[in-house]
């Protein structure tokens, strides 16, 4: 069974957060790094990893999603903290993600 990843985005400033779910998290982050698919993470340039969770499939990590969407911008901001609290971009740790 395919993994499943819930992952936050921001732009530079840290003023927008998008949640997304994905199944191929490295190539995700390219595309929205690499502005190749038109909506919300292009217009408002989030294109920063801040935060990601895997699960054991996709429907799963759709789950966690839909949670993760209903909290209000604190709720998600703390997430971030307790998991990234730098707010660095994590883009480039997902050689490490791909290893497991």
């Amino acid at each position: 069974m395919k993994k499943g990843y819930v992952y936050i985005l921001t732009n530079p400033r840290k003023t927008v957060l998008y949640t997304g779910v994905t199944c191929n998290l490295g190539k995700q982050v390219f595309e929205h790094k690499n502005k190749i698919a038109e909506g919300f993470t292009r217009t408002y340039n989030c294109n920063d990893l801040v935060y990601y969770e895997i699960t054991d499939s996709l429907e799963k990590a759709k789950t966690r999603q839909k949670e993760i969407k209903t909290e209000c911008r604190i709720g998600k901001e703390a997430l971030v903290e307790r998991f990234n609290p730098e707010w660095r971009d994590l883009s480039d740790d997902l050689l490490a993600i791909k290893k497991r």
